[in-house]
């Protein structure tokens, strides 16, 4: 079973019917998720997010939250990857909390997947073919 870093892009579809919904739910069964500790933060902050555009209800948001809490995946510290998020954050000119999941997938030798075409957009105009081969969208690596 292959690893692979996702971010918090991924791991709402799994709590939350949204586009790519189906593919985000095929990841859980055929891979080993990782993350950085920040996808605690970054679901809390989605799901706040769609209360205050009535896209879900105060209840669906903490019933999604108590779902993803419950979720197999692997959280991570996060310390170790303030230097190489910074980096690349600065070269693709992206906020880092984006770039903590890279650092991780770069950190564990493995591929970050996402549903955030504006990231994969600078990812892939990026110098760097490190990082290019390192970020992937869901919909290229979930099977069909």
């Amino acid at each position: 079973m292959n690893t692979l870093v996702i971010d918090a892009s991924i791991a709402v579809k799994w709590v939350v019917e949204e586009d790519g919904t189906p593919e985000a739910l095929a990841l859980r069964q055929t891979a080993k998720l990782m993350a950085p500790e920040l996808l605690v933060a970054e679901c809390a902050n989605i799901f706040w997010k769609k209360v205050r555009r009535n896209e879900l209800s105060r209840q669906e948001a903490l019933l999604a939250a108590r779902l993803l809490q419950g979720a197999e995946i692997e959280l991570l510290p996060m310390r170790s990857l303030l230097e190489a998020a910074t980096r690349i954050s600065i070269e693709i000119d992206h906020p880092a909390y984006d770039c903590v999941y890279l650092s991780l997938a770069v950190a564990k030798k493995c591929q970050f997947v996402t549903a955030d075409e504006q990231f994969l957009g600078k990812l892939h105009r990026s110098r760097q073919a490190a990082l290019r081969s390192r970020a992937v969208s869901l919909l290229e690596v979930a099977p069909r």
